[in-house]
């Protein structure tokens, strides 16, 4: 069963399993301790720090491990705010940060500090001029992901580290998804980054604070990991997680050519495959392994499941689902369409054959859940004089994508001009209406209270 969510945890680099094998016999003792089993010990943690603060670009010393990815970035962010807490409670983060960013960010507001969002643009990125405008005489930190898990958009780091530099500002990277594939440039201050994602084992983080960056750890001290990182360490996992780093940077080149060849494919192929789809993130500035679409007229739940049941494992960066009405926080941010959003993320082992098949079932699985949803194949023909008329869709209570079939299916009954009221209150019609009249172009004419949700305006151009 062809497995293509990487991007969420890669599957376990043979060089990580072979490194954890042996070092459950050899790195069971407390490295703390000085008797024989705790030195052997104490040299394979300085080991593993050593060949991953190299792989990172950073000194040994500057480099701790931590429990989880998530766990580095709480610690950075919370260490880095009390650190600089004298000159002020203003932290910046991008509107497509992830999730661990965003709930630490949240907890500062939450605790008197502020917070602010920088805007992306369609395609996911930042713009290095959005950080200089957010930045203020009170900024603590900055946040920035050096490239995003939902989309594989790569962000500008350099550029912004620089204007935050220029400003005395220190930035965090989270890191987390191109770490493996190559060095993060310019000059950050913080970085974190979780080992699932390369090929190591789950629960091993890594946080790195730069020589002169004032931090001070939050929550009670510990002696180990220089007080950053609370707990006895997992050596063998820690040994592992190091080794696959260096193991996957090492094929980084190599494999990037054939990932970026294969979800090229992907991106290419999928808009003529399937009808009414959009590809989002960056055609270019991206991961090598990650392609991510939407498709009108399904939901992205139903989409897994049935893609599930057809052989393949993928993921959706859509929560349009049957828990809960919230599209993504990206691609809300990135003001593309929500609903039948499918990530398809590839391991290293991709084999050419399983892409060619999935490319294969695919349209054969949107069509089905279209038609199971009633979505209509192509709108009927409607009276081609201008004329202003307005018909009011009632979608209240209706989850997503009913509400934009429901547009789709009545556009073409109204004459050139008219206007279509649509009421809703899913949180997810406030993206994917605005989105479906861009792919079709139709005007969207903005929205207004209603007494029940929200009502959306769409007006007949063509």
């Amino acid at each position: 069963m062809p497995y293509f969510d990487a991007a969420s945890a890669a599957p376990l680099h043979p060089v990580a399993r072979q490194a954890l094998m042996a070092s459950l016999d050899e790195g069971w003792a407390d490295p703390g301790r000085l008797y024989r089993e705790g030195r052997r010990a104490r040299l394979l943690l300085d080991a593993a720090r050593e060949a991953a603060a190299e792989v990172v670009g950073c000194r040994a010393d500057e480099l701790v491990f931590t429990g989880s990815g998530t766990g580095a970035v709480h610690s950075g962010i919370a260490g880095a705010l009390a650190g600089r807490r004298r000159t002020g409670p203003h932290l910046i983060v991008s509107a497509v940060e992830h999730s661990s960013v965003l709930h630490a960010a949240e907890v500062h507001r939450d605790g008197g500090g502020s917070v602010t969002e920088v805007a992306v643009e369609r395609t996911g990125a930042v713009r290095p001029s959005g950080y200089a405008e957010a930045l203020r005489p009170d900024t603590a930190l900055a946040c920035l992901q050096s490239a995003n898990h939902e989309v594989g958009t790569v962000q500008p780091v350099a550029e912004v580290a620089e204007v935050c530099r220029a400003a005395g500002v220190p930035l965090l990277v989270d890191a987390a998804q191109s770490l493996g594939w190559g060095p993060v440039e310019g000059g950050w201050s913080l970085l974190a980054a979780s080992a699932h994602k390369w090929g190591g084992p789950s629960g091993v983080g890594l946080l790195v604070v730069r020589k002169g960056v004032r931090f001070a750890p939050q929550g009670p001290r510990d002696e180990r990991e220089s007080g950053r990182a609370a707990g006895f360490e997992n050596l063998p996992a820690i040994v592992a997680a190091a080794a696959s780093l260096r193991a996957v940077r090492a094929e980084a080149a190599e494999q990037a050519v054939r990932l970026r060849e294969l979800t090229e494919r992907i991106r290419a192929r999928v808009p003529g495959l399937v009808p009414d789809v959009e590809v989002v993130g960056d055609p270019e500035r991206r991961l090598p392994g990650i392609v991510t679409f939407s498709c009108l007229y399904v939901d992205g739940e139903t989409v897994l499941h049935e893609l599930d049941r057809a052989g393949f494992s993928v993921s959706s960066g859509s929560s349009c689902t049957s828990s809960t009405l919230t599209p993504s926080h990206v691609l809300r941010a990135m003001g593309v369409l929500s609903e039948g959003n499918v990530r398809v993320s590839l391991p290293s082992d991709t084999r050419e054959e399983d892409v060619e098949r999935f490319l294969t079932v695919l349209p054969e699985v949107v069509a089905g859940v279209r038609e199971k949803l009633g979505a209509p194949a192509s709108p009927p023909p409607a009276p081609a004089e201008d004329r202003t008329e307005t018909l009011v869709i009632d979608a209240v209570g209706r989850r997503c994508p009913i509400p934009v079939i429901e547009l789709a299916k009545a556009i073409g009954t109204v004459p050139v001009g008219a206007t279509i009221r649509v009421l809703a209150d899913d949180e997810a019609a406030r993206l994917d209406i605005p989105a479906w009249c861009e792919m079709r172009n139709q005007e969207y004419s903005g929205e207004e209270p209603a007494p029940q949700g929200t009502a959306y305006l769409i007006r007949r151009t063509n």
